[in-house]
């Protein structure tokens, strides 16, 4: 019913969100003579906060089309390689005509980027993706909005996100792969890889985990203190909801993105009422760099997709009250998890020192865990002065982070 009366105050909304945007862009445009009407700046002003607070954020694309790699700026062509129900996933190809740098270029090591399915799309990695372009050949998992998958497709459960990297990595050949998984994805990644390595099949060159609930236990957040303290009803009976009848999904059972925003902002409401206030005040200076830099920040930040119910409920079980993987008491699909059973893959674990989301300690516990792994092969970074999302985007993933991330895959490019 909630997801209903969502939908009814979205649809009573729009005629003012829209009515908003027309008055912002006509007291704005030089072209319009209202716009040197006294005070016109600041109605404008008004007029487009009103409508980016109440519009719908869709998902953003990627839009990279060009990266400079090995000197030379190369066109990037996306494109899905494998569709499945709930995630597609999408290579990022990088052209050229020189041929020296067609042979640099083939000779790069390959990467699947593993997104997480936690509440945004998969382009907030954009940053991580771009970056990762410039040396490597660039997978991603794209995840779908549940509410756009029909319910004739069935449940989505934790142990088919295992089974989807499972299939990802068969498809694209784990003898020249490297891992990178970044959030939530760091649970499934290492159990699909160790379930592959029990069954003794090739496991990719490397991992990377980058700030992951590998133990919930370690330096609990926010995050995990809701997750351990409310139980599973309660988060079934308040956050699981059926998808409304416009959508695809009409009937699916799922976690919606407007609830998973709301707590998105709950966690630091000052913060975002300042960055909004500072917006207004940007457009009333016409500092349009930093009112640009607000609304790119927002339009993917408010972009937020529906999270099936079954995954959803699976991982609050399994990863923050059972603690079944570090316990080694998961078992998916009658086969239990055994990261000790990895052997062959490199493992690198990245923290920040400031994040509020995976405490400090919770992706190191992979290297506890991976005890088949030899240390040499293993390695950490702490990124100093780095939060949740710095770790991955932004200068310091750029300056600081990436530059161990490619050392670590260059050094672990052969078995």
């Amino acid at each position: 019913m909630l997801y209903h009366l969502h939908e009814f105050q979205r649809a009573m909304l729009s005629p003012l969100v829209y009515w908003s945007e027309a008055n912002a862009r006509i007291l704005s445009e030089p072209g319009s003579w209202l716009s040197h009407v006294p005070g016109a700046n600041r109605l404008a002003a008004g007029y487009e906060l009103m409508y980016r607070l109440g519009k719908d954020y869709e998902k953003p694309q990627f839009d990279i089309r060009s990266v400079t790699a090995h000197g030379h700026e190369v066109p990037i062509v996306e494109y899905k390689v494998l569709r499945k129900p709930f995630c597609n996933l999408v290579r990022f190809k990088r052209f050229a005509d020189d041929p020296s740098t067609i042979a640099d270029l083939k000779d790069d090591p390959v990467v699947l980027l593993v997104a997480p399915l936690s509440g945004h799309h998969s382009t907030l990695l954009r940053d991580t993706v771009r970056t990762l372009l410039a040396d490597h050949k660039v997978y991603v998992t794209d995840w779908i909005d549940a509410r756009m998958v029909p319910t004739a497709e069935g449940a989505f459960h934790l142990d088919d996100y295992v089974a989807y990297i499972q299939e990802f990595i068969r498809h694209i050949g784990a003898a020249r792969l490297h891992l990178v998984s970044v959030c939530q994805p760091t649970v499934p990644v290492l159990a699909a890889v160790s379930l592959m390595a029990a069954a003794g099949e090739e496991t990719p060159l490397s991992m990377t985990m980058m700030g992951g609930p590998i133990d919930a236990r370690r330096s609990p957040t926010r995050v995990n203190d809701l997750a351990s303290t409310r139980s599973l009803a309660w988060f079934e009976g308040n956050l699981i909801h059926f998808v409304p009848g416009n959508y695809p999904g009409r009937g699916r059972r799922v976690y919606p993105g407007f609830l998973q925003h709301a707590g998105f902002i709950a966690m630091n409401p000052q913060r975002h009422f300042m960055s909004h206030w500072d917006f207004y005040e940007d457009l009333l200076k016409d500092d349009l760099e930093d009112a640009d830099s607000h609304r790119r920040f927002y339009d993917e930040y408010n972009a937020v997709l529906d999270m099936p119910a079954e995954y959803y409920l699976d991982t609050i079980r399994v990863v923050f009250k059972e603690h079944a993987l570090p316990e080694g008491t998961w078992a998916v699909r009658g086969s239990r998890v055994a990261p000790e059973a990895i052997r062959d893959t490199a493992l690198l674990t990245i923290e920040g020192e400031l994040d509020d989301i995976s405490g400090a300690g919770q992706t190191r516990a992979a290297l506890d865990l991976c005890r088949g792994v030899p240390a040499t092969r293993k390695g950490h970074l702490l990124a100093e002065g780095a939060g949740h999302y710095g770790i991955f985007s932004g200068r310091r993933w750029r300056e600081r982070i990436y530059p161990e991330v490619r050392a670590f895959i260059r050094a672990h490019a052969m078995r």
